[in-house]
C-alpha cells in the first residue's frame, strides 16, 4: 500500500469509530504519544499542526508501542482493549478492516 503509516492508522478508525489509538512513538530522537480517533491524528505532548497535511507521526518515526482503546477515551479511566501493541502486530488488523 501506498498509504502513509499515519493514513493507515487514521483510516482504521475512521473505519472503527468505537475504538481509539494510542501511538506510543519516538519521532527524532523525542518520545511522543498520539491518539488517533475517527480518522484524526493529535500529539499528546506536542503541538499539533493546523494543517492536515502536516503528518504528526511521520514515516521516519519508530512506533514503540500502539495501544487499543474503547470510545470514548477518557484519560482517568481508559478501556484497553490490547496494550503494547507492535507495529508487526497492528499490521494484520489494519489489513483485516481494509486498510
Amino acid at each position: 500500500m501506498n498509504n502513509s503509516i499515519e493514513q493507515r492508522l487514521e483510516k482504521y478508525t475512521a473505519k472503527r469509530p468505537q475504538e481509539v489509538l494510542i501511538v506510543t512513538a519516538e519521532i527524532e530522537g523525542e518520545a511522543d504519544q498520539i491518539a488517533i480517533f475517527k480518522g484524526f491524528s493529535s500529539s499528546l505532548m506536542r503541538p499539533t499542526a493546523f494543517d492536515p497535511e502536516v503528518p504528526v507521526l511521520p514515516d521516519q518515526a519508530t512506533i514503540l508501542t500502539i495501544d487499543r482503546l474503547a470510545s470514548p477515551y477518557n484519560p482517568n479511566n481508559p478501556q484497553y482493549i490490547q496494550q503494547g501493541l507492535s507495529w508487526e502486530t497492528m499490521e494484520p488488523l489494519l489489513s483485516e478492516a481494509g486498510v
